[in-house]
């Protein structure tokens, strides 16, 4: 009978331990999950996005991003409301497989992550200290949302 005890009650200490962890972990993450609020790009980051955007994008989403016959405008409330609580990598990709549309998948991650920084200096999203980085799977941590929190 003792034995029983012992091993119910090392099996009750190993759960919840194993709980603990998990709960710790995703305490960890929330507190590690950014947004677009968060500083994600730095200014010299959308500074090099302004000319690419200029010769790649401009055409079509009009000079000022607000969009043209075409193509949406890629700041502002439709805008925001289109892509509010999904993904900075989701919007990445939207990016890096189908813009510009005259020869899609023709700039490279870097260029797509300095226009993308440009888009959210002019969105009005603070800068940081750190560049928008160009893995799909990082910028899929970063939530995008429209209002400030």
């Amino acid at each position: 009978m003792k034995i029983k005890f012992a091993v119910l009650a090392l099996v009750g200490i190993g759960a919840i331990g194993a709980f603990g962890a998990v709960g710790a972990h995703a305490t960890l993450w929330a507190q590690e999950a950014k947004t677009s609020w968060d500083g994600i790009y730095t200014e010299e980051q959308a500074k090099r996005g302004e000319p690419l955007y200029s010769v790649h994008c401009a055409s079509c989403h009009g000079p000022d991003l607000t969009g043209g016959e075409m193509a949406p405008g890629l700041t502002g409330g439709e805008f925001s409301a289109n892509w509010n609580e999904l993904s900075i990598g989701d919007l990445f990709e939207r990016i890096r497989v189908s813009m510009p549309q005259n020869d899609p998948g023709s700039l490279t991650r870097q260029q797509n992550a300095d226009v993308l920084s440009f888009m959210l200096a002019r969105g009005s999203f603070p800068a940081g200290q750190t560049e928008l980085a160009t893995q799909t799977e990082v910028l899929k941590q970063i939530k995008f949302v429209s209002t400030k929190p």
